[in-house]
């Protein structure tokens, strides 16, 4: 029996906590440590940066961050996997050695790359390939042409290889999933078979809970008040055993939790189907997992079940399509609500488009929640006017606009910042690509130069295909606003005390995933909360139709709000661009509870 393996996570995402990273490298004994940087917009900001300076490319917080640790993390001989090469691993990997040269250290850097295939868009095109839109189901064509950025989402194998070819002490990637980072290390340490999809799933499992970093130790969670301390939160850490369990901690002495909730919250967090995760490695069975406490901040996860993977890579692809523009105002009481209706009264009736879409919304009031926050009043009120259009003329005229309002409506309003400015529009559009159509490359880099440069193998295909299974889908609302929202008040008891939420987005879908607080509760919320109810209380948020998947082994329940972030990404005018404080608006909803059932209600 191998020993098991610690990986630590230090970064979520692009601007995470810059000392992550050596907080997780003093605490304790690791193996190796990952990071994540990529989202999807995020690579079309990567392409834009490089086309103005060739060293530029790749996400530069992570240099930062392994400055002032660099020698430490050789020193003890821990390994470190991140994205951070962005589109650019090469240009990482270049700053990475001038870190080494400056500390008198020598560090072994292998890349893993290939995944843009951006150049490549029309020969695959030419050779069939339809790089059908995942969420809309258009097949990409007149937007070929303008597409700035395409890369495909690689699994763990071609860093694994890196592991055995070369064992380099940094491995840069571009895009890899965040789970096949996590995943890698586990493979190569344990020697698993690429065909064993049940310990192929565990790892997939244990890299979804620790890719956000400190999302499972504590931060973003629902009963935030049980966590004692936010101070030098700890970043989570996996113990990974032969047989594929794992245990989920933290270092001692750190701030945050790790409880069966806080892993539980982050499971459902972008779950999808809970049936069906799909990565390039393996298809996970999310409804198979166990959970138990297994001491403080430590809790045991098995049971995970597997099957061969996809015969395809997801494809992120992204183009330029018009501009938005955000401007605001400070709206003071009394009738803070009233004034700040009257001043975007004015403002539209004096703007001239032409807009493709505008928004407007009240801070203070309902710019998030909109009705389901139950609030008539505001203090005071942060008055936020959107516009979307192909031309920036239009939406500079509908900036300048903006501050006009000042002296020119009801009293008690103030600037709080300077003119807006537009900003361009990156549509985002995902699509799958057959495997057999791109290879990663793998090589080490040493003095500037790669080395032994070669074309790993391939991720493992198979050909699964989701099995239809019985799902609630909620097409439109079937009553108003104000009748879905009375309905919700009319109990005395919130959904917080019953349930935990986390949400997040893909795209244009939110995902809003609750954990059931006590399995008593389970029966009685499967019969109320469902896809229409929720439909029926985010129609003002939700254009497309709402589907819930049960996952009644995890005591709870995984919707999709189809059409519910205008677009999602950087083409939406809404403040919440990725439906993250959805979760809270389902969570502030009463329920009529019976009473024989009161007994397992939280108390705030």
């Amino acid at each position: 029996m191998k020993k098991p393996l610690r990986i630590a996570n230090a970064s979520g995402y692009w601007g995470d906590d810059p000392n992550a990273l050596r907080r997780q490298l003093e605490g304790g004994p690791l193996d190796y440590i990952t990071m994540d940087f990529l989202a999807e917009v995020t690579m079309s900001i990567l392409q834009k940066q490089r086309t103005r300076d060739p060293l530029a490319g790749y996400a530069r917080d992570f240099t930062k961050m392994l400055d002032p640790i660099l020698p430490l993390l050789l020193e003890k001989k821990v390994k470190l996997i991140t994205n951070a090469g962005g589109i650019n691993p090469q240009a990482c990997a270049h700053m990475v050695e001038q870190l080494a040269r400056k500390h008198g250290v020598s560090v072994r850097i292998a890349l893993v790359y290939g995944d843009s295939i951006v150049g490549e868009l029309p020969r695959l095109r030419d050779q069939g390939v339809s790089f059908r839109n995942m969420e809309t189901g258009a097949v990409l064509g007149e937007d070929a042409d303008r597409i700035e950025v395409a890369n495909v989402y690689f699994g763990a194998v071609p860093v694994v290889e890196a592991l055995r070819k070369w064992d380099p002490d940094i491995i840069l990637t571009g895009r890899v999933t965040d789970t096949g980072i996590t995943l890698a290390p586990m493979i190569h340490h344990f020697g698993w078979d690429l065909e064993d999809w049940n310990r192929l799933a565990s790892g997939i499992v244990a890299g979804h809970i620790i890719e956000c970093g400190s999302q499972c130790t504590g931060g973003n969670f629902t009963d935030w008040h049980k966590v004692e301390s936010f101070d030098q939160i700890g970043y989570p850490i996996v113990e990974v055993h032969e047989d594929g369990s794992f245990f989920v901690t933290k270092h001692p002495n750190t701030g945050g939790l790790v409880s069966v909730d806080t892993v539980r919250e982050q499971i459902f967090y972008e779950m999808g189907d809970p049936h069906a995760y799909i990565s390039p490695d393996v298809v996970a069975d999310f409804t198979s997992i166990q959970l138990e406490a297994a001491g403080p901040d430590r809790v045991r996860v098995s049971g995970i079940q597997g099957v061969a993977p996809t015969d395809s890579y997801k494809v992120s692809m992204a183009y330029e399509d018009g501009f938005t523009c955000v401007g605001s105002l400070l709206v003071s009481g009394p009738n803070a609500r009233a004034k700040a209706e009257k001043f975007a009264e004015i403002f539209w009736n004096r703007v001239e488009g032409p807009f493709l879409e505008t928004s407007t919304e009240f801070f203070g009031w309902n710019a998030c929640h909109r009705s389901l926050g139950h609030v008539e009043e505001g203090a005071e009120i942060f008055l936020r006017l959107g516009a979307r259009a192909q031309q920036t003329e239009v939406l500079q005229r509908f900036a300048k606009l903006i501050p006009s309002l000042i002296l020119g409506g009801p009293p008690g309003v103030a600037a709080v910042a300077g003119v807006a400015k537009p900003q361009a529009i990156v549509r985002y559009w995902p699509a799958l690509l057959p495997k057999q159509w791109v290879t990663p490359m793998i090589a080490r880099f040493h003095e500037g130069c790669l080395q032994g440069e070669c074309m790993a193998t391939g991720t493992r295909s198979g050909s699964f295909a989701a099995v239809p299974r019985e799902v609630q889908v909620a097409q439109a609302p079937s009553q108003s606003v104000a009748l879905a929202v009375e309905a919700g008040c009319a109990g005395s008891v919130l959904l917080s005390q019953l349930c935990l939420a986390r949400s997040g987005d893909k795209g244009d879908v939110a995902n809003i995933g609750v954990c059931v607080r006590h399995p008593e509760l389970y029966s009685f919320l499967k019969e109320y909360l469902t896809a229409q109810r929720v439909k029926d209380w985010f129609q003002e948020l939700c254009v497309g139709k709402v589907i819930r998947y049960e996952i009644e082994p995890l005591c709870g329940f995984n919707f999709l709000l189809e059409e519910s972030l205008g677009g999602g990404g950087s083409c939406t005018l809404r403040s919440d661009a990725q439906g993250k404080t959805f979760a809270q608006a389902l969570l502030r909803q009463s329920v009529s509870l019976p009473a024989s059932l009161h007994q397992w209600v939280e108390t705030p």
